[in-house]
C-alpha cells in the first residue's frame, strides 16, 4: 500500500525535529499509524480514514488516541497532515450533500453512463458506436445510405434510453434527484425528446449541456458546466419548502419558530416537516438543579460567558453542566423520537431562506394540529376569573328582575 511507504519516509523525516516534545509525539503517531494499517491487506471500496496523535482534555491527562474507519461515502482525496489538531475538512465535505446526480454523455463514439454524489463520481457504464457520417456519395444509392444512417441512429438512441433506465430507475422510481444529459452536436437533445426516453426520467432533467468530448473527459466537463443547475435543484427545493412554511403562516399558522416554542411542540409531537438552519449557533446544555432534577437550556454564543446562565434563577446557586452540544446536532440525531416526518436543513442564500433566519430565528416547523403556545394561567388567577365572571352575571340578572 503507498500509504505505508509514504508514513514510513515520514517516520525518517520525523527524526530531524528539533523539538523532543514534538518528535516523540509525531514518531509515536506514525508508528501506531503504521501499526494500525498492517491490520488492512487491501483499501475498503470507500477509503481509509485514520487518526493518530496525543490529545489532552481541558484539564486532563494526555492520552494517545488511534482510530480508523471506512467512510460511508468514497472519498475521492488523498490528504496526509501533521498538524496541532486533526484536519476533518475531507470528511465534512461527505456530509455537505447527499444527493446524486445521474450523467448521460454521448457522441457519435460512445455513451457513458455516469453518478455524481457529493465530491465522488462514478462511471456507470460505457459502450461504443460506430455511426457512419454524412457523405456525398451513393448517386443514386444515396437515399438508401441516409436510411441506412437514419437507422443506425436510431438504434443508438434507443439503446441509450434503454440503458438509461437499467441504471438510473430502481423499484419503478428514478434512484437520482436530477438528470444532467451532455454530448455533441444534436445527439442528447434528439435523445430528450424522444418517445423513447423514459417519461420518468425526462422529469428529472435539470440540464442540457454542450460537451467537446465523450467518455470520461466529457464527464468531467459536464460536470463543470452543470454545477450551476445541480445547485439550483437544492436551492429550488429549499424555495419550496420555505414558501410551504410561509403558505401555512397566511392560511391557519399551525406553524412554530424560535428555540422554545418549536421545542415545546417537539416534545408534544406535533412537528411534522422541521426547519433548521444549517449553521444554527444554539448549544442544548442540561444542568443539574437543586433540586437533583436535571433542566435544560438553549444557549448562544454570547450566553456561555455570562455566569447568570449556569445559575439556578431560584437559589441563585451554580449549576452543574450535566451535557452539553449543538442543538443542530441534537436534532439530527433525535429529530425522530419526537415523530418529525422530516427534517430539513436550509441557508440564507436565498430570499426566503434569509428571511427565515433572520425573522424566524432559523429553526422552526409545520404542525400538524394547532398549538397555543400562550402560558396558561395558573390556578389562582383562573379561579379569580370565574369569580369575577360569576359576579358580572349576578349583577345583570339583578338588572333584569
Amino acid at each position: 500500500m503507498r500509504a505505508r511507504t509514504r508514513l514510513s519516509d515520514e517516520l525518517g523525516s520525523a527524526a530531524r525535529i528539533k523539538s523532543r516534545a514534538n518528535r516523540l509525539s509525531v514518531h509515536s503517531a506514525l508508528t501506531s499509524a503504521l501499526e494500525r494499517l498492517k491490520q488492512y491487506t487491501r483499501l475498503p471500496p470507500n477509503g481509509l480514514a485514520l487518526f493518530c496523535g496525543t490529545v489532552a482534555p481541558d484539564g486532563g491527562k494526555e492520552r494517545k488516541m488511534c482510530f480508523d474507519f471506512e467512510p460511508f461515502r468514497p472519498i475521492s482525496t488523498s490528504v496526509y497532515h501533521c498538524d496541532a489538531r486533526f484536519k476533518t475538512e475531507p470528511l465534512r465535505a461527505l456530509l455537505s450533500d447527499d444527493k446524486t446526480f445521474g450523467f448521460v454523455v454521448m457522441d457519435g463514439n460512445g455513451c457513458l453512463f455516469g453518478k455524481l454524489s457529493g465530491n465522488s463520481q462514478t462511471v456507470l457504464h460505457r459502450f461504443s458506436v460506430n455511426l457512419p457520417k454524412k457523405h456525398g456519395r451513393g448517386g443514386q444509392s444515396a437515399l438508401r445510405f441516409a436510411r441506412l444512417r437514419e437507422e443506425k441512429r436510431h438504434n443508438y438512441i434507443r439503446k441509450c434510453a434503454e440503458a438509461a433506465v437499467a441504471h438510473f430507475i430502481t423499484s419503478d422510481r428514478p434512484n437520482v434527484c436530477g438528470l444532467v444529459l451532455a454530448g455533441s452536436a444534436s445527439l442528447k437533445t434528439e435523445l430528450a425528446g424522444s418517445d423513447l426516453f423514459d417519461l420518468r426520467l425526462k422529469k428529472i432533467v435539470v440540464a442540457t449541456v454542450d460537451v467537446s468530448y465523450g467518455g470520461t473527459n466529457g464527464f468531467n466537463q459536464a460536470i463543470e458546466l452543470a454545477a450551476e443547475a445541480l445547485g439550483d435543484v437544492k436551492l429550488l427545493e429549499e424555495k419550496k419548502l420555505l414558501s410551504e412554511y410561509y403558505g401555512v403562516i397566511a392560511r391557519d399558522g399551525n406553524v412554530c419558530f424560535g428555540v422554545a416554542d418549536t421545542m415545546l411542540a417537539l416534545q408534544m409531537g406535533a412537528v411534522g416537516k422541521l426547519i433548521v438552519h444549517e449553521d444554527l449557533d444554539i448549544h442544548r446544555v442540561v444542568l443539574n438543579s437543586a433540586a437533583d432534577d436535571s433542566e435544560t437550556r438553549y444557549l448562544n454564543p454570547s450566553q456561555f460567558a455570562d455566569p447568570q446562565s449556569f445559575v439556578d434563577k431560584e437559589t441563585g446557586a451554580e449549576l452543574e453542566t450535566m451535557e452539553q452540544s449543538a442543538l443542530v446536532e441534537y436534532l439530527a440525531e433525535n429529530h425522530k423520537t419526537f415523530g418529525c416526518d422530516s427534517l430539513n436543513f436550509v441557508n440564507d442564500s436565498s430570499h426566503e431562506g434569509a428571511q427565515f433566519v433572520a425573522g424566524f430565528g432559523g429553526i422552526g416547523g409545520i404542525l400538524r394540529w394547532a398549538v397555543d403556545f400562550q402560558e396558561p394561567l395558573d390556578a389562582e388567577a383562573a379561579d379569580d376569573n370565574r369569580d369575577d365572571s360569576e359576579e358580572e352575571i349576578d349583577l345583570d340578572f339583578l338588572d333584569f328582575m
